[in-house]
């Protein structure tokens, strides 16, 4: 019986002491789970902000791919209206000196052609002098 009373005493602040203990860890793990729950909140916010962030970021890639595409493409049409222009300044240049020493090649074969088939000699040429210079001088 001693033995019993003995335990009697001793076993209920045992006891208590290990609930308490018990309890006290039951807490610290509550807590540390509460931590845990924030954090994984945390992340998982953060990682849906990721989300939208890598979403706005591709459609601002996007977005500005095709300002460059367009301006690329302005810049190359401009390009093309400037070289064909230029085609069209130099082939009317080309055609406007082709003109010219074409009626120089037929005025040269018109007067070619003349004087092979009219013959005017000495004396015919010089009454057409005096001809032409009495005109005038009645012209004025």
């Amino acid at each position: 019986m001693v033995g019993w009373v003995l335990l009697r005493k001793k076993l209920p602040p045992a006891f208590r002491s290990r609930t308490e203990s018990i309890q006290k860890k039951i807490e610290d793990a509550r807590r540390a789970s509460d931590e845990a729950r924030q954090r994984l909140a945390g992340v998982e916010e953060r990682l849906a902000r990721l989300d939208a962030e890598i979403a706005q970021m591709r459609s601002e890639a996007e977005a500005a791919g095709k300002a460059d595409e367009e301006r690329v493409m302005k810049a190359a049409d401009g390009e093309r209206r400037r070289i064909v222009q230029a085609a069209q300044q130099e082939i009317s240049t080309a055609a406007n000196v082709a003109r010219r020493e074409l009626r120089a090649f037929a005025a040269d074969l018109a007067v070619g052609l003349a004087e092979k088939k009219i013959s005017v000699s000495r004396t015919a040429d010089q009454s057409l002098v005096r001809e032409f210079t009495a005109r005038l001088g009645k012209e004025q």
